[in-house]
């Protein structure tokens, strides 16, 4: 299997539909509850997180198996529980209503892949085996979860603030694209790991000058 990697953003207000109850589909209800997706989880019985949510109200509980029809509407759907008689019937709704579909531990009927996501704050990493061995994933993210820590969620929060004031003091693309480079390659994130903020600071206004510093330090 060949796979194209890409994130999906603007999923806010969107329709996704999770078919299972269980611990998977509690999972992969939960991040799209974190993007801000309209979430409806169909299956006979849900796991307790699941009732708690459809108790208040975070998703649409509709408590029976599934039906041709519950993917109109959607703009994506997960299938948490294989079936291999379902899950073909699933997969063809969802080609005919034009809904991206991620079938686990069923790679033929699925549009899209979920891999291993390892999140400090902005910074998402995900992990594909491009199912040859969805194990590796795993272990590779658990190694990941070790190397990356909450500085980087720290750092990225910090250059987000710096995005717009950069723009404005250096409209030279490649100049900016400099800073940036330089910027990441300041010792920033040890600084951040130690909790040094004065080294934080020092290291910023270095790169982007004190005009910029000052503005987002008052921010």
């Amino acid at each position: 299997m060949k796979v194209y990697p890409l994130f999906l953003n603007n999923l806010a207000d969107q329709r996704c539909v999770v078919i299972g109850g269980g611990h998977e589909a509690e999972r992969k209800a939960a991040g799209l509850l974190e993007c801000d997706a309209v979430v409806t989880v169909i299956h006979p019985a849900l796991s307790e997180q699941l009732q708690r949510w459809a108790a208040e109200e975070r998703i649409t509980w509709v408590p029976r198996a599934y039906r041709p029809g519950d993917l109109q509407g959607a703009f994506l759907a997960i299938v948490s529980e294989f079936d291999a008689e379902t899950a073909q019937v699933i997969w063809q709704e969802a080609q005919a209503e034009k809904v991206l579909l991620n079938t686990m531990d069923d790679v033929p009927h699925c549009t899209f892949v979920a891999g291993s996501v390892v999140r400090r704050g902005p910074l998402v990493v995900s992990i594909s085996t491009s199912g040859c061995a969805p194990a590796l994933s795993v272990r590779l993210r658990q190694e990941l979860e070790q190397r990356l820590g909450p500085e980087y969620g720290t750092f990225l929060e910090l250059m987000a603030r710096l995005r717009e004031p950069m723009a404005a003091r250096y409209p030279d693309f490649d100049e900016r694209r400099r800073r940036w480079y330089d910027l990441v390659d300041a010792g920033l994130l040890d600084a951040i790991r130690r909790d040094d903020l004065d080294a934080v600071r020092q290291g910023i206004l270095a790169v982007v000058g004190e005009d910029i510093d000052l503005a987002v330090s008052t921010t």
